[in-house]
């Protein structure tokens, strides 16, 4: 028994030494594995180190230095390669840091500079000076939508300028497609006494606008808001909340039918009154009105340049400049289109339109001269010198200039948009979009003119 147990044990022991040995030689056998790639690395780094010294040292000791640094990277221990790691995710993170750090500053300089320009922008004080830039157009170019029946009375461009909305004496709207010149949508005009059963205008449209966010067409936007305001023949002006489908109150003051009605960021509006001779700045929240007085005719369209300065014109033929703190003119153009008719008896061409450029120093009129007029606004907006012009046959009853400022749309009709006192035969009812062409220095001038 003792004999069979000793062997036992003995057989064990050789068992375990078998056992061992074998593991003994898979180490050895992945440690040779190891140590070939190893060396075929370190064979190619020598490689590369030994033809990258033979511009630098090309002794012996020198390439057996550079072996040895080689080695020396190879023999890194797992210990140091997780610091090394560690160290290059820390530097990694360090700079993404950096790099945001930068972006935050950078965008909070552009907040900063796009809140200064809002302030410049509410004190009127905002003015881009493009006028010296802008080039006659190219004829050519201009593009000519037809789709309204009758005359054009009045067009708005969308915020984004890719959308054009007009309206005629056909009582129809249309939405275009700037880059196309399609048709997008039409709601077309209905005839009196269907008001219960049509879904659009079945009298004469003569004015529209769209809010900032482009959500609404109506009568004049507050900017930024969904306050509506709205002017009528009965003399009145009226305040809405669309947002709310609310009214919210009549404001009363003029004495004949207004023709014009324009509106910027602050809680007020500006209307021209027809032949009651007045343009009339309305301040809601004091539920107050200033009363300026200039021309000599019926003033029929207002457009204000910024929050503090408008443009008007009347059909005297008259262009005129105000500033909201005088309640005369700054500058007054008469005769801004020239005169017509025989010797002796010459009238001048009415003005039936004005367009601005928002914050800057261009403005455009339209009249029945063949022609549209643009104006730069000379300093302190007390002249007005004339630019150049551009041809176009019939009433010219709106214009309107893209937010970008890089084309002007203009709204044709053989008859006036208030009357139909005479016709021009060879116009057509159209709407023309003019392309704005600017020098290569314009063009590459901030857009705040400095």
């Amino acid at each position: 028994m003792a004999a069979s147990g000793a062997k036992k044990k003995q057989q064990q022991q050789q068992q375990r030494a078998a056992a061992a040995g074998g593991a003994g030689y898979r180490r050895r056998k992945v440690r040779d594995a190891e140590e070939k790639s190893w060396q075929k690395a370190g064979l190619k780094l020598n490689e590369e180190i030994s033809s990258d010294s033979d511009t630098e040292s090309p002794t012996f000791g020198g390439k057996r230095k550079k072996d040895n640094e080689a080695e020396e990277e190879i023999e890194e221990t797992a210990q140091e390669k997780k610091l090394r790691l560690a160290k290059l995710y820390l530097e990694q993170l360090r700079q993404q840091e950096e790099e945001k750090a930068e972006e935050a500053a950078l965008e909070k300089d552009l907040v900063a500079g796009r809140l200064k320009e809002d302030v410049l922008e509410q004190k009127g004080k905002l003015q881009r000076l493009i006028a010296k830039d802008l080039q006659p157009p190219d004829t050519a170019a201009i593009r000519v939508l037809r789709g309204h029946q009758l005359p054009i009375t009045c067009l708005v461009i969308s915020p984004d300028d890719k959308c054009i909305f007009s309206a005629a004496k056909d009582c129809s709207i249309i939405k275009w497609d700037v880059e196309s010149g399609k048709k997008l949508h039409v709601i077309p005009g209905g005839k009196k006494g269907t008001e219960a059963q049509h879904i659009g205008h079945t009298a004469h449209i003569l004015s529209m606008a769209i809010s900032s966010d482009g959500k609404y067409l109506g009568l004049s936007f507050q900017k930024g808001t969904h306050q509506l305001y709205s002017a009528s023949h009965d003399r009145s002006v009226k305040v809405w909340n669309v947002a709310e489908n609310a009214y919210v109150e009549t404001l009363f003051g003029h004495q004949d039918a207004i023709t014009g009605l324009d509106s910027l960021s602050r809680e007020c509006c500006v209307t021209s009154g027809g032949r009651d001779g007045t343009v009339r700045v309305w301040k809601i929240p004091e539920e107050s009105q200033l009363v300026f007085y200039g021309h000599q005719g019926s003033i029929d369209c207002i457009q204000l340049i910024n929050e503090e300065h408008m443009v008007s014109g009347a059909d005297d033929g008259s262009v005129a400049l105000w500033g909201l703190s005088k309640k005369k003119p700054l500058t007054t153009v008469r005769q801004a289109h020239g005169n017509h008719g025989t010797q002796g008896l010459e009238q001048p061409y009415w003005i039936s339109s004005v367009a601005t450029l928002l914050n800057s120093d261009v403005v455009a009129t339209g009249s029945h001269s063949a022609s549209v007029r643009l104006w730069k606004c000379g300093e302190g907006f007390r002249r007005l010198e004339p630019l150049f012009d551009i041809p176009l046959i019939g009433f010219v009853n709106s214009l309107k200039f893209s937010n970008a400022g890089d084309f002007l749309v203009v709204g044709i009709g053989q008859e006036h948009r208030l009357g139909r006192w005479w016709r021009i035969r060879e116009a057509k009812n159209s709407i023309c979009v003019v392309p704005l062409q600017r020098s290569a220095a314009g063009r590459a001038q901030p857009a705040d003119g400095s």
